[in-house]
This record gives C-alpha cells, structure tokens and sequence, in this order.
C-alpha cells in the first residue's frame, strides 16, 4: 500500500484546530506524529502517522492524564 505524504500545512489541515507553528513545536520536543525530513530543510508526514497520532490520544473521561 502506497503511503500519501503530507506537508506540514496538509497535516495541520487533518488535525482541527492544529497551526504548523504547533506541529513544529511537537516536533521539537519530540512529541507530534512521527516525520520525515528527507533534506535539511523539508518535513513531511505520512498521513497514516498523522491519523495514527491523532487517534491515539482518544480519552473516554476529562479527568485521564495524557
């Protein structure tokens, strides 16, 4: 299965409410979806990564700690 990549704006679009500057923080401290950074200077996302991360943090009550 062929795997659709992402720019940082395409993966803040998936994710409601989420600024590429946020998902540049994550990935700063190495908490945001997994990335790719197939040059210096170019991220990119597998949209599977993104969703998977998405999804993972699912909670059934407020009072979960993350």
């Amino acid at each position: 299965m062929a795997s659709t990549y992402l720019t940082p704006k395409e993966a803040a679009d998936l994710i409601p409410g989420m600024t590429t500057s946020t998902l540049a923080q994550l990935r700063f401290k190495g908490q945001g979806p997994k990335f790719l950074k197939p040059t210096p200077r170019k991220v990119v996302y597998r949209e599977r990564d993104v969703i998977d991360w998405l999804e993972a943090s699912e909670r059934t009550s407020t009072a979960e700690v993350a």
